[in-house]
C-alpha cells in the first residue's frame, strides 16, 4: 500500500491551478453460472484509492488526487458526465450525497471549468425534482455545470433476455450513455441489493442509462400508459439480472469510478437499507477494480455476486486484489461488515443452473 500525505482539496486546487451492442437473441433456455475455473482473459494491474476522513466532499476530491494526470489524459476533449445513483429522488439514503458530486467537480475544476454534465434518469419520478431535492442545482450552479434529464434525451435501442419467455426484449438507452466522445463517470454509495447483493459503480451506469417516460412514477398514480425500461434489466430473475448486468458491460462502463462510503447503506438496499458510517471512498479508472475493492470493504465474498465475477472472468477488468494497487489506507483496517438483504438466499440461486 502507498501511503499518501493529506491533502485538502482547497490546498491542492491551489497548486493544480497555477465502453457488444449487447443482442441476446441467442441466449439458450438454460442459464449456467460459468465454471469456477481460471479467469479466461488475464487482465493487468490496476490501482485504486482507498481514503478515510470526516469531511465529506474533501474525501471524495483526495480520492481523485493520485489519478490527476491520467484522468486528465483520458478526458483529453471529451465532456465529462458525471451519473449519480438516484434510486429515488425523494429519499437521500438511497442516492448520491451532494458532497459526494461537490468533491468530484472540484477536483475536475483543476482539469478543466466547462463541458461538465450531471445526468440521471431517476428510478421513481422526475429526475430534476430529486436533483433539486438533494440540491445539485446549487452544485451546478456553483461549478457552472450543466444538469440533465436523461429521459428527456434521444435514445437508442439495445436488447436483453427475459428469464419469463427467454426471448431479446428491447429496450431504450439514454444516447449520452453510449456517446464514444463522452467521459464517464459513475459517482455512487456503498449498497446493498435487493437481487445482486451489492449495487456499484457498473450498475450504477447499466441500470440508470434506460429510460422511462413523462409522467412515471414507482409505487404511486403514474400518467397512463407511462413505461419504465429499467426493469428490463432486471430480466424477471436471478439469474437474467446477473447475465444482463455482464452483458451490457461492454458497452455501458464508467471510465471513472467514484464509490463513496461515507455513508453507505446495509440491509434491505437499495431503497429500504439502514445507514452505516464508514467514512471511506474509492476511485479507480479501472470499474470493476474499484467495485471489487468496495465489495471487500463492505465485508462481502466476492464470490457472491454473479454479475462482477462474469465480468472478471472475461477479463473487463482486474478483480485480484492481490493485484491492485491501493494507494492511501489498509483495506484491512476499515473493512465493515454490512448486514446483507433479507432476501440474500436467493440472491445467490444465480451460481445453479437455471431450467425453464
Amino acid at each position: 500500500m502507498k501511503p499518501i500525505p493529506h491533502t485538502t482539496r482547497r490546498g491542492f486546487l491551489q497548486k493544480a491551478l497555477a465502453g457488444s451492442a449487447v443482442a441476446t437473441a441467442g441466449a439458450s433456455r438454460i442459464f449456467r453460472a460459468p465454471a469456477q475455473t481460471a479467469h479466461s482473459v488475464l487482465p493487468g494491474p490496476s490501482r485504486a484509492t482507498l481514503m478515510t476522513g470526516a469531511d465529506h466532499a474533501d474525501l471524495i476530491f483526495r480520492s481523485l488526487k493520485p489519478f490527476q494526470k491520467e484522468i486528465a489524459e483520458a478526458i483529453g476533449r471529451k465532456r465529462v458526465l458525471i451519473k449519480p445513483n438516484n434510486v429515488m429522488m425523494d429519499r437521500l439514503l438511497t442516492s448520491t450525497p451532494p458532497e459526494c458530486l461537490e468533491g468530484i467537480l472540484e477536483f475536475l475544476h483543476s482539469i478543466r471549468k466547462k463541458d461538465i454534465v450531471i445526468a440521471e434518469s431517476a428510478a421513481n419520478g422526475p429526475t430534476m425534482e430529486g436533483f433539486s431535492n438533494y440540491g445539485y442545482d446549487k452544485l451546478a450552479a456553483r461549478y457552472q455545470a450543466r444538469l440533465i434529464d436523461l429521459d428527456r434525451q434521444d435514445f437508442t435501442l439495445l436488447y436483453l433476455v427475459d428469464q419469463k419467455d427467454f426471448q431479446p426484449h428491447p429496450l431504450r438507452i439514454a444516447r449520452p450513455m453510449l456517446d464514444p466522445d463522452t467521459f464517464l463517470i459513475s459517482a455512487t454509495r456503498f449498497k446493498t441489493h435487493d437481487r445482486v447483493v451489492a449495487t456499484l459503480s457498473l450498475k450504477n451506469i447499466v441500470v440508470g442509462a434506460p429510460i422511462k417516460d413523462e409522467g412515471f412514477r414507482w409505487g404511486k398514480t403514474s400518467k397512463p400508459g407511462a413505461r419504465n425500461d429499467k426493469p428490463i434489466v432486471h430480466g424477471s430473475g436471478i439469474h437474467a439480472v446477473n447475465y444482463n448486468l455482464f452483458a451490457m458491460a461492454p458497452r455501458l462502463h464508467p471510465h471513472l469510478s467514484v464509490l463513496d462510503g461515507f455513508v453507505g447503506m446495509e440491509g434491505n438496499g437499495p431503497n429500504a437499507g439502514t445507514p452505516v458510517d464508514h467514512k471511506v471512498a474509492v476511485a479507480s479508472l479501472d470499474w470493476l477494480a474499484a467495485d471489487r475493492l468496495a465489495v471487500e470493504l463492505m465485508g462481502i465474498d466476492f464470490s457472491r455476486i454473479g454479475y462482477l465475477n462474469f465480468c472478471a472472468r472475461a477479463g473487463m477488468g482486474q478483480a485480484d486484489l492481490g493485484r491492485i494497487e491501493i494507494v492511501g489506507e489498509k483495506v484491512a483496517d476499515h473493512v465493515r461488515k454490512y448486514r446483507l438483504h433479507d432476501s440474500i438466499e436467493k440472491q445467490l440461486t444465480w451460481q445453479t443452473p437455471f431450467s425453464a
